[in-house]
Formats: structure tokens, C-alpha cells, sequence
């Protein structure tokens, strides 16, 4: 597997990840009193898609750039 298709596959299970901690967040915030823990649970995944979705945008650009230098 390459590392485009690996980082593609990464993106798309962080995004699940992301969706359920921030369903978890909603059902939180109909309790009573959350925990504000609870609330900083989804800025991980979000994080991380930041960089994996950066590198997906970026990656047809960087290819077709060193195509024309190669």
C-alpha cells in the first residue's frame, strides 16, 4: 500500500472518529452538568485531519509540479 493510499484511509477513519466523538459531545451536553473534559475530546481527531486533509489537498498539485521538472 502506498503512502497516499495510507494516509487516504487514515483521513477517511479519522473523520469517523471525529463524527463519533462529536455525537458523543451533543449527547454530553443534554446531561445535566458534563464533564468539560468531554468537550476537548473531538480537537484531537480534528487535529489530525487537519494534517492528513492538508496533505490530500496538496498532493495533486506537489505530483503534477515534479512531473513538469522531471
Amino acid at each position: 500500500m502506498s503512502w497516499s493510499a495510507r494516509i487516504r484511509q487514515t483521513h477517511r477513519w479519522l473523520a469517523m472518529t471525529f463524527t463519533v466523538t462529536v455525537i458523543a459531545c451533543f449527547i454530553a451536553v443534554a446531561q445535566e452538568e458534563p464533564p468539560q473534559w468531554v468537550f476537548f475530546t473531538p480537537l484531537l481527531p480534528l487535529g489530525l485531519l487537519m494534517f492528513s486533509g492538508l496533505y490530500l489537498f496538496a498532493l495533486p498539485y506537489v505530483t503534477k509540479w515534479k512531473g513538469t521538472w522531471a
